[in-house]
């Protein structure tokens, strides 16, 4: 066996390999220098000039999530937003943009307004529904394919292969966010995307403790380097020690994952018919209607998130949260800790989230505590 036949699990827990240069450290140093000194003739032998996009600590994350993706590159972004914005700053005025209803609410927010004002034209569309992305498309106009799935919060699946065959019809780019399902379980490359975005802060960290985004593309194209030009320009990255654990993050990615998708499926297979709940929204249930296209592009399992919709509407959520005693009610996912949030609220007017909804993060704990605790949460 050689180094390039080891399974993604290998090359992600080892880091590519790579080691300090200086002491052979197991683990690369942090490198905090913003600058790199030239030669008398002006050359810079390091190839390094400035780290606002060349610093030593974005080589290892960034290759290795390349690699995960089947890509031909990654970049670092100072968050998921950072990264997801840059991708609609390499638009241009006048350009149209298809996205799903159901998404992640701050970047819909940002996309109908300060997209708007960049001059760009959305149309969303319905979560799941691959005709209504067909009637949406207007060939010559509509630039950028926005796709987010599993969507949060109702986890309804998309077929990506379906959206990139749309896209590529008129010449579009399809854009992925992967952050839920991440290449652990599902690689949109491998099913016909451009771009494949990650809020970094979440799975790929793993610890709740680094705020990071990523985009890691097909192919090195016009476009991707006009997206470096505008990561360059705005200066929207990462700090060399968030980089650093985010790597440290990663090492673990693959058993995290897993574990945090057994989970899931436990617990949503034992709430799913609880007197007390409308519904378990889980796209591991066989019966949910994301299963199959979730089963034909996730490999591994179906993720960690989940979400029940509580019988009594808001005000029953609401107690049935604050009962919980080891979910902590927090913003956020892809932690080890389990999460819980009440998501209408925190999107607030004009959201497509259901009022009874409460959005869980499953994360490495022991699924039979987390069960018994929602459990107690729902009896009051």
């Amino acid at each position: 066996m050689t180094k390039k036949d080891v399974t993604p699990q290998t090359y992600t827990a080892q880091g590519f390999g790579m080691m300090d240069g200086s002491f052979k450290g197991v683990i690369p140093g942090i490198y905090p220098s913003t600058t790199y000194e030239r030669e008398v003739d002006g050359s810079y032998p390091s190839g390094r000039v400035y780290t606002r996009d060349q610093n030593p600590n974005y080589d290892q994350p960034e290759q290795v999530l390349s690699k995960l993706e089947n890509g031909v590159e990654a970049m670092l972004f100072s968050s998921g937003m950072a990264a997801a914005v840059t991708v609609f700053q390499g638009l241009k005025p006048g350009d149209h943009v298809i996205a799903p209803k159901v998404m992640y609410w701050a970047l819909r927010n940002w996309m109908l307004t300060f997209g708007v004002d960049m001059g760009l034209e959305f149309s969303f569309v319905e979560n799941g529904n691959i005709s209504s992305v067909k009637q949406t498309v207007v060939a010559g106009k509509t630039k950028l394919l926005w796709m987010e799935t599993p969507a949060n919060p109702t986890w309804v699946a998309d077929d990506i292969a379906a959206w990139s065959e749309i896209a590529k019809s008129v010449g579009a780019i399809l854009a992925v966010d992967n952050t839920v399902a991440t290449p652990v379980l599902t690689r949109p490359i491998e099913y016909g995307a451009d771009i494949v975005m990650h809020s970094a802060t979440k799975y790929l960290n793993g610890h709740s403790d680094v705020l990071a985004g990523a985009l890691v593309t097909a192919k090195d194209d016009d476009f991707w380097q006009r997206l470096r030009k505008v990561r360059n320009a705005g200066g929207a990255v990462l700090g060399p020690f968030e980089a650093w654990l985010l790597m440290r993050g990663m090492r673990t990615l693959h058993i995290r994952v897993k574990q945090a998708s057994e989970n899931a499926l436990k617990i949503a297979s034992a709430l799913k018919g609880h007197p007390d709940l409308e519904a378990v929204l889980y796209p591991g249930l066989p019966d949910d209607p994301s299963h199959e296209v979730s089963a034909r592009q996730m490999s591994g399992g179906f993720g960690g998130m989940m979400s029940i919709r509580v019988k009594g509407g808001e005000d029953a959520a609401m107690k049935a949260a604050a009962r919980l005693e080891l979910f902590k009610r927090a913003t956020s996912l892809g932690g080890v800790e389990s999460l819980v949030e009440h998501r209408a609220s925190i999107e607030g007017e004009g959201t497509p989230c259901p009022d009874d909804l409460l959005r869980l993060s499953i994360g490495i704990e022991n699924a039979d505590d987390l069960i018994a605790d929602i459990e107690q949460a729902l009896k009051g």
